[in-house]
């Protein structure tokens, strides 16, 4: 199975001056677990994910006056919608991060999960109802 075929094409994009509870509540309406921060100044790409926002307010830092760009990976390793999903599941383990941003044409059109991954590979059994355990 391949990238495109797990991937979200739900791709949500916020600047860099996007404070972090304005991400959140963006990434909450869209049910993702990243953002995609454009960032021209800074060459492009990079990704905001929802454990960035997690140790931002854990270090009691206020989300509504920390910016993306401050909490922004821009190192990011990029999939594309041709790779397997073993080569994703690899690039993630290697770099110890939960998300790709999937890149086509260098235009971001998906991002996949660790959980888009699982999704994949372990289809959900029909629940079984209480009554038959």
């Amino acid at each position: 199975m391949l990238v495109r075929d797990a991937m979200s094409t739900v791709v949500l994009t916020i600047g860099p001056a996007h404070t972090l509870r304005q991400a959140a509540a963006l990434m909450s309406a869209r049910r993702v677990g990243a953002a995609v921060v454009l960032d021209p100044d800074a060459g492009g790409l990079g990704i905001l994910t929802e454990r960035d926002i997690l140790n931002s307010v854990g270090l009691g830092q206020s989300p509504d006056t920390e910016r993306a760009h401050a909490h922004t990976t821009t190192d990011v390793v990029f999939a594309a919608p041709s790779w397997t999903l073993e080569e994703a599941a690899r690039a993630m383990t290697h770099g110890g991060f939960r998300h790709l941003i999937v890149l086509d044409h260098q235009e971001p059109v998906g991002v996949v999960s660790v959980r888009d991954i699982i999704r994949c590979w372990a289809p959900a059994r029909p629940r079984v109802p209480a009554a038959a355990h």
